[in-house]
């Protein structure tokens, strides 16, 4: 098995390479090929596009009597996806691109317009620079000014860089991070005054409000009269009587009241014995009287136990 992958080859010892005859193939022959649409192309005869990338099977070729620098230029051929109408391109080595040719026409090639611009405009100052020598002296001198003004540039760029370069990025985001948090701190803190300055005011309201409900409050309702019990009435009465006695008993039972007298004095008074008209009949002498105080309710009381005595006798 090992014998079909050697690449060596056996060589007869009378082999000639000469006598190998060559086959003689025609210069512009055909090759079929795969390949993909260089560049946007839009067909001439249906006028269908053909976009960049997409994939052929096309036809290649030669192109007999055109070479760049040695090197030979193909040409391919497509067939519309529509129409199947021929299409053909060539290689362009010289601007390493591709040239339509024939059956569409390119799309978007505004930028190899503009680089054939520039290279005609360069063509047309060299043939200037090669017959005028003022011209030459005057482009060097637009090239020259133009240098000093990119080297300004530069240079203010790079000033710009290093300027940047000395600033500590990372010390500047600390900063700011400290900056919003105290930020947020002072935020914190005038939200906490303001509540506490609302609740001190909401405090203040109501404690006006209940100072003010009281004020207003109804009258407190009279207690019910207690019922007297049923011997409070003769307290009351005694109560009255003696106060009676105690306020106008005195000047108004003056002329009223009669003093009990006793024997004795009445006989040291008027030196003979005089007998009393209501006392009893009897020899008997009788009991000295007990001093009477000086209070009008007992001289009332006295008062009164005389009328009965005297009644009785």
């Amino acid at each position: 098995m090992s014998e079909r992958k050697v690449l060596n080859k056996y060589y007869p010892p009378d082999f000639d390479p000469s006598k190998i005859p060559k086959l003689k193939l025609p210069k512009d022959r055909q090759y079929v090929v795969r390949l993909m649409a260089p560049f946007n192309m839009r067909c001439k005869t249906c006028g269908e596009y053909i976009y960049k990338g997409k994939k052929f099977n096309a036809r290649k070729e030669t192109v007999q009597n055109e070479v760049y620098l040695g090197l030979p230029i193909f040409r391919f051929y497509i067939k519309c996806t529509r129409c199947l109408a021929e299409i053909t391109f060539k290689t362009d080595p010289e601007n390493t691109d591709y040239t339509m040719e024939h059956g569409a026409t390119r799309n978007f090639q505004a930028e190899k317009l503009l680089e054939e611009e520039e290279k005609r405009v360069q063509k047309e100052r060299e043939d200037e620079e090669l017959n005028n020598p003022m011209k030459v002296l005057e482009n060097r001198t637009k090239d020259s000014k133009l240098e000093m003004e990119v080297l300004e540039n530069l240079q203010e760029l790079k000033d710009l860089n290093q300027r940047q370069a000395h600033v500590d990025f990372e010390a500047m985001l600390h900063q700011h991070r400290l900056s919003t948090e105290e930020c947020r701190q002072q935020q914190e803190e005038e939200d906490e005054r303001e509540t506490a300055a609302l609740l001190e005011k909401a405090r203040q309201h109501r404690l006006l409000e209940d100072s003010d409900s009281e004020d207003e409050a109804a009258p407190i309702p009279p207690r019910p009269a207690i019922r007297p019990s049923p011997t409070t009435i003769l307290d009351e009465t005694l109560q009255g009587k003696r106060k009676m006695g105690s306020v106008g008993s005195r000047s108004r039972l003056a002329g009223l009241i009669l003093v009990k007298k006793t024997r004795t004095e009445a006989k040291g008074s008027e030196g003979g014995q005089v007998p009393n008209p209501g006392a009893p009949s009897s020899g008997t002498a009788a009991s000295p009287a007990p001093q009477i105080p000086g209070t009008s309710l007992s001289q009332l009381g006295a008062y009164g136990d005389s009328g009965d005595s005297d009644s009785s006798n």
